[in-house]
Formats: C-alpha cells, structure tokens, sequence
C-alpha cells in the first residue's frame, strides 16, 4: 500500500483533545491528518477556566457567556451560593466551539477528513494505516485509507482506538451523561433562573451518584444530569430538573448523550506508535466532571510526546504524555476523587457537602484552584480549617443548616 497518502501524524477525534494536538502539531511542521465524525456535538456543561484561555489562546469571542458565581442545591431543597470575586467562568457551546478548534488546526496545516474511524491495520513495513468510512455526502461509501508514522486517538470515552490499540482500556469507568439544550428564557422569565450563575443539584432523585447543572450559555443554556447506576433513567431525570428550575417550558433545541469518564487509563500508549489524548485516556475531573480544560492539556502533551517519538524513533516517548499529565493534575484527580467517592454516596452526605460550601474558606480555595488549575498553597490555615470542619461534618458534631 505504499501508494497511500501519508502523514507524519494522523488525529482521530476533532474535540478539544484532538483538535489541539492537531494544530500543535502542525505548527511544528508536521503533517497532520484531523480525522473527524460529521456533526458529533458532545453533550457538556460547556464550562471553561481562565486559564485555558490564557494557555490555549482562545479568544473571548468564543465565550457563549461569562457567569460570576454557582449555586449548590442540596436534596433539602436548600441552597448556597458561591461567588466569584475577581473572577468568571467561561460558558462555551461545544457546537461552535468545537468547530472553531478544528478551523484552527486546519488554519494552521492540518487537513481535515470527515468520517468515522474504523480500524489501524499495519503496512508491509509496519506502518500504521487508518481505515475510516467516509462521511455523508461522498458519492463512494467505501473505506479510505492513510498511512501515519503516528497516530493520536481523541475519539472520546468509548474510544475504538484505546479498544484496538492500547491494552486495560476496556475496563474504563465512566458516568452516563444526558442534557437538553434549550433556549434561555427572555429577561430571565422562569422561576429564580440567573443566566449569570450555574446551578448544580446535588439530590438523590436527580442523580444518585453525580449531580444535575443548569449552565446558561448565553442565549442557550444547558440542563443535564450524569449518573454510574445502570438502569437510572436520565431522561426522566432531566425532565424533572427542568421543572424545578422552572425551564420545562421553554424550547429544546437539541438532546445529547454519552459517557464521561471517572479516572485516567493506567495506560495511554501502545509502545509502538498510537497514544491517547482526552476522554479516551480518561481525563475528566472526578467529582466536577470537568473535561475541556483537561482534554486541552491532554492534546497538548499528546502532541509533544509525539513529536518526540518522530524525532526519536523512540516509542517509550510516548510514555511521557501521561507522565507529565499526573505530574501536574493527578493529585488534584485523587483528591477529587476521594470526594466524590464519600460525598456523593446518599443525600445525607450531600446535604452536608452543600452544608461545607457555604464556608467563605472553601469558596475560595475552590475557586482560586478552579480559576487557575492548581492546588492552593498560598494561605496554610484556610486549609487547617477546612480539615477540621471536614471532620466535624464527616463526626456529625456539626449538623446541616
């Protein structure tokens, strides 16, 4: 097959994760395949920190919107909110933002292909070689293929690349998300709706083991819920989350779903010439569900650990994605973690959780962490009292208000 087209390195998935690694790559020189399914739109919160503007170079204008505060409902119906001093969350639409990724990295060399991956098989000499189904509109529906010296799988949670490729996959944990995209209502018109705040709901009936959100996205806002149980029904879920948040009557544009995972692969790499980036090596944020800011750092070290493997021919190269990644994110995962773990388990629990965020020392170190994607270091005592708080919540010698 050596008449195939080939590329130094062929991206399978265009979300964040793929797209990201696409345009770093390419702005090295390389050259770069983007692979991508036609109109895939990831059902998200569509949540992004400052620092992924600052560190991704994404521009305002990509903002769907900007919100100044969350609010925490907890199964009493009761709720906190936490606001933002100095700060905001960027609300982003994973329908443009997405896209305007994938321009990106085609404006900068990547040539883009439309269709669903299928299969890596392996050239004569070994090379890898992407077979992938064409999209609509293609008069031949028969498979294509490229050769690639490398290949990045960013094809999300139920990644078919991590499946074929990387061993342990199979076993990735992961929550069920669904959400409805509707319209926000005109001048604020439901009950108690702020299309300048995200509401989280953490009650049973909603989710047994995640939560609910309600994020407005401008003129858009998303209302979904994600769970692990099987059976739990998340379109009756959602329907009753937008009752509560008095948003069962305005219009719904568009309904998603998919899995989000729980924890990262203990594996990414196949030794050979394929590492994964994004949800498919399980980067999502436990506990927040946080995944953009996340897949972005991904794609990024994705792309120089296979930068290094082409200069290198070194395939332990790609070891050094994950590497780097826990390095710098795991601790804040295990932490996380830990706190979905025991916080999340009844609504006992998680009314004393929402219970803990009204304390104004939580509120900032959640929010100093989120704004900026690091522990909190700078103020030692905030962090002794909220250990002991925690363990005065956690003894039941401090009851919810």
């Amino acid at each position: 097959m050596a008449n195939l087209e080939t590329f130094d390195v062929v991206v399978i998935g265009g979300g964040p994760a793929g797209a990201t690694a696409a345009t770093d790559l390419a702005q090295r020189g390389h050259s770069v395949a983007l692979l991508d399914r036609a109109g895939r739109i990831k059902p998200c919160g569509g949540a992004i920190p400052p620092q992924a503007m600052l560190d991704f170079d994404i521009p305002e204008s990509m903002l769907a919107n900007q919100v100044n505060s969350a609010r925490m409902v907890a199964p009493s119906e009761r709720t906190v909110d936490m606001p933002i001093n100095g700060g905001y969350v960027g609300m982003v639409d994973r329908e443009h933002f997405d896209e305007w990724l994938r321009a990106r990295a085609a404006e900068n060399g990547a040539l883009r292909l439309t269709g669903t991956f299928e299969e890596i098989e392996r050239d004569t000499d070994g090379t890898a070689i992407v077979r992938y189904r064409p999209g609509p509109g293609r008069a031949n529906g028969d498979s294509e293929r490229v050769r690639a010296r490398a290949v990045i799988g960013a094809d999300g949670a139920n990644s078919s690349v991590a499946k074929q490729c990387v061993p342990g996959s199979d076993g990735m944990k992961h929550v069920a998300a669904y959400h409805e995209i509707v319209r926000t209502p005109a001048n604020g018109g439901a009950a108690d709706f702020d299309g300048s705040r995200c509401d989280v709901y953490y009650q049973g009936d909603i989710s047994p083991d995640f939560y609910g959100w309600v994020f407005p996205h401008g003129e858009t806002t998303s209302v979904g819920v994600g769970t692990a149980v099987p059976g739990f029904s998340l379109r009756s879920a959602c329907r009753e989350l937008r009752r509560r948040a008095g948003l069962d009557e305005v219009e719904t544009l568009r309904r998603e779903g998919a899995p989000i995972p729980l924890e990262p692969l203990r594996r990414w790499d196949n030794g050979r010439d394929v590492v994964l980036a994004g949800d498919a090596a399980g980067v999502v944020a436990p506990a927040s569900g946080e995944g953009i800011y996340y897949a972005l750092v991904g794609g990024r070290l994705a792309a120089e650990a296979v930068t290094e493997f082409l200069a290198s021919g070194d395939a332990r190269a790609l070891k050094k994605a994950r590497r780097a990644f826990m390095k710098a994110h795991g601790k804040v995962f295990w932490v996380l973690g830990i706190m979905q773990r025991f916080w999340y388990a009844n609504d006992k629990r998680r009314e004393r959780f929402v219970s803990i965020c009204e304390d104004p020392d939580v509120q900032y170190l959640t929010w100093e962490a989120y704004m900026h994607k690091r522990l909190v270091r700078a103020r030692p005592a905030a962090h002794v009292r909220i250990f002991f708080k925690d363990l005065a919540h956690l003894l039941g010698v401090v009851s919810p208000r």
